[in-house]
């Protein structure tokens, strides 16, 4: 897909791989529509990218709750008229074994990894129908392909995304909307810092990690996903 001119909501758009997603995409072209809790920080990101003299939308929406989600996307839709591409990038982490992970952290998280991309597939799809096609990419890990101890958690409400991207993708492409998998890496971000469960292993996890992916190079995948389109993005 060709990117100047297009509609794309990013959510988790106020930090991260989401935020370097959109400050690429804006300077591609794309009219940016910003997802993310933060009323505050949504605001400072679409005035900066405004004052660069691009077109950006900041909507506040909580990705764990349907009605804030498909409201966002309303909104998205009567301001510009159409929706090209959803990044589906709000997620959130969870640290801790499996024999004792907190189930009540687990089920935070696969509200967000699992059900808010739902929520947001489904309340693009009709939006992308009436433009006659789209594009959704679901961010996942690679941590979904992987056993690592600790991870457990993560790694499963990744793994349930991949397979619904998967479906979703058969399904689709008869009505023209393309459903991309992208896969990242350890990323230098606060996303570790911002997980859930376990304090002393997330901390271990954060100490031991590898050097990261910065999310500019995340966000340059992304967008090289929406130009040639692959049924899977990686990083290398």
């Amino acid at each position: 897909m060709e990117i100047p001119g297009k509609v794309a909501i990013i959510t988790g758009a106020s930090a991260g791989i989401g935020l370097a997603t959109a400050r690429l995409f804006a300077d591609e072209g794309a009219r940016v529509v910003l997802v993310a809790r933060s009323a505050d920080k949504l605001a400072a990101v679409a005035a900066d990218l405004v004052r660069r003299a691009h077109e950006a939308l900041p909507l506040p929406a909580d990705m764990r709750d349907p009605a804030s989600v498909h409201g966002m996307v309303e909104l998205a839709f009567g301001r510009f008229g159409r929706i090209d591409i959803l990044v589906n990038n709000a997620g959130q982490a969870v640290a801790g074994a499996v024999a004792n992970m907190s189930p009540t952290d687990f089920r935070k998280v696969i509200d967000l990894n699992v059900f808010g991309m739902l929520y947001a597939l489904q309340a693009v799809v009709p939006k992308m129908r009436h433009g006659g096609g789209g594009l959704i990419i679901n961010v996942s890990s690679m941590v979904s392909r992987l056993h690592i101890p600790g991870l457990g958690g993560y790694a499963a409400s990744k793994a349930a995304l991949n397979m619904l991207s998967d479906t979703a993708r058969g399904e689709l492409a008869a009505e023209n909307i393309r459903v991309i998998t992208m896969y990242p890496r350890v990323t230098t971000t606060d996303f570790a810092k911002n997980s859930l469960g376990d304090q002393e292993m997330r901390h271990n996890q954060r100490k031991g990690a590898p050097d990261g992916d910065s999310p500019e190079q995340v966000a340059s995948r992304i967008l090289e996903a929406v130009l040639r389109e692959p049924a899977e993005q990686f990083m290398e």
